[in-house]
């Protein structure tokens, strides 16, 4: 849920982008996680919108911090078991644009978790607005290596429930 609009021009809730129509899914269950973040000159072209390449580096903000909230700290994963998460696939769907100043509540969801490999659903909002919807699969593989090995117990045991066929975090 936003913040209530508090009249401040400095909020983001109070900064208002045209749009022809807000992005809003059919089945929205609850996140496993969200993150916010801000958009930064750095994150924009120079049309004034969030560079579509950077979504992949919101997207993954989040699962580092979605790993941060379930205690799994990703150094301290790979030093004591040699196991690091690495990015497989992407597909990402761009449906409205970010600006600078706005505030975006990056989603994390679980969608399917293999013995190697996990995919997770996640969105970046604006408000009620959907921006843009991504489907990423990691696969964990040894540092030294980088073949495929088992995701450590210790994230496992971490892990909440998969939710299939769940493209669609609520706002």
């Amino acid at each position: 849920m936003a913040p209530p609009d508090t009249g401040n021009p400095a909020d983001v809730n109070a900064i208002t982008h045209e749009h022809t129509h807000e992005n809003k899914p059919e089945h929205r269950p609850e996140p496993d996680f969200e993150h916010l973040l801000r958009v930064y000159w750095e994150d924009t072209d120079a049309g004034g919108v969030v560079f579509y390449a950077n979504y992949l580096k919101f997207f993954e903000r989040a699962r580092t911090e979605w790993l941060r909230h379930l205690g799994v700290q990703q150094q301290a994963l790979r030093d004591s078991t040699g196991a690091i998460f690495v990015v497989s696939d992407t597909q990402v769907r761009y449906l409205a644009p970010a600006r600078l100043d706005d505030q975006l509540r990056i989603t994390v969801v679980l969608q399917t978790r293999g013995t190697a490999s996990m995919t997770l659903a996640q969105q970046a909002w604006r408000g009620n607005t959907l921006l843009a919807q991504g489907q990423i699969r990691i696969g964990c593989v040894d540092a030294g290596t980088f073949r495929p090995r088992r995701i450590p117990t210790a994230v496992t045991d971490t892990l909440p429930p998969a939710t299939p066929h769940n493209p669609a975090p609520r706002p």
